[in-house]
């Protein structure tokens, strides 16, 4: 860790004077903003586009003021893999000598047609953590020794979040679920979950109808209770996922909430081990 963030400085950027005013990051994503701000502290000034947990992401439409953002970031980050293409129209539109784009999806070879929500994959954010560090660094050499040093607790504070995972697995692995859309599904399979109903949630996700025999599947399975938990993603609402919700319920199929938005007022640990929770106690038979 610290020889690649000593290889920006030792490479000829360690000579430039520190900035005068904090770096600004745009994030496409209040998650990554989280992150941003956690190992920029008090020197990054960081903004984030998506951030209410009511809205759905997939609706978003870039504004006036959103494309300024940009053109004035030092730093920006975005998911990519389709999830939010504006934010490649916009820097597109808005070339800036300098500025460093961090894409989620180049830095852990994800690409179109993949699932998108990068974010629930336990080892996405210790890469972007990397990579921020070192933009930061480039950008801000003199503060080189903060900025490891943040990057050091960040990657510690992400131990409880494994340990979980590692809890949740060796107590479940194997154990079928199913979701209205993939939101939860690198998270799902990290906790060796079997996941079901994959070509009805990709329908979903993608704002088109499933099938019939997906329909028809999907319902099976929360009638019979063949799977012990229905993930819900609670940004997005249609009649077909609140039908489902409502049979997983008077089934006694347990209902775990799932958003694409990192809620107000905590962390991306906080919000996933919070999820976590939710999940073990609905696959342990406890109430919610």
């Amino acid at each position: 860790m610290r020889g690649v963030l000593a290889f920006v400085v030792a490479s000829g950027l360690g000579l430039a004077a520190a900035p005068a005013a904090p770096i600004s990051i745009v994030a496409a994503e209040n998650f990554y903003g989280d992150v941003a701000e956690q190992l920029g502290g008090g020197t990054v000034e960081v903004a984030s586009i998506l951030t209410n947990p009511d809205q759905d992401p997939h609706l978003f439409e870039a504004s006036a003021s959103t494309a300024r953002a940009i053109a004035g970031a030092g730093i920006v980050i975005f998911n990519g893999a389709d999830y939010d293409p504006w934010m490649v129209k916009l820097l597109s539109a808005s070339s800036a000598a300098g500025r460093e784009v961090i894409e989620v999806a180049t830095l852990v070879h994800s690409r179109a047609g993949d699932d998108p929500h990068l974010w629930y994959d336990p080892g996405t954010m210790p890469v972007l953590a990397r990579a921020l560090a070192a933009a930061l660094v480039k950008r801000d050499p003199a503060r080189r020794a903060a900025y490891e040093a943040r990057l050091a607790r960040f990657e510690a504070s992400l131990a409880p979040l494994n340990d979980a995972v590692a809890r949740l697995r060796l107590a479940y692995a194997g154990t079928p679920v199913t979701a209205t859309e993939p939101v939860f599904g690198y998270m799902a399979a990290a906790l060796g979950l079997e996941m079901r109903n994959r070509r009805f949630q990709l329908a979903i996700m993608n704002n088109t109808e499933p099938g019939a025999a997906e329909i028809a599947a999907f319902q099976n399975d929360l009638r019979t209770r063949a799977v012990k938990a229905l993930l819900y993603n609670v940004q997005t609402s249609a009649a077909l996922t609140e039908r489902m919700k409502a049979l997983a319920r008077r089934s006694g199929v347990p209902v775990v909430g799932v958003s694409e938005t990192e809620p107000a007022g905590t962390t991306y640990q906080a919000w996933m081990l919070s999820e976590l929770a939710a999940l073990e106690r609905a696959l342990s038979g406890k109430p919610p």
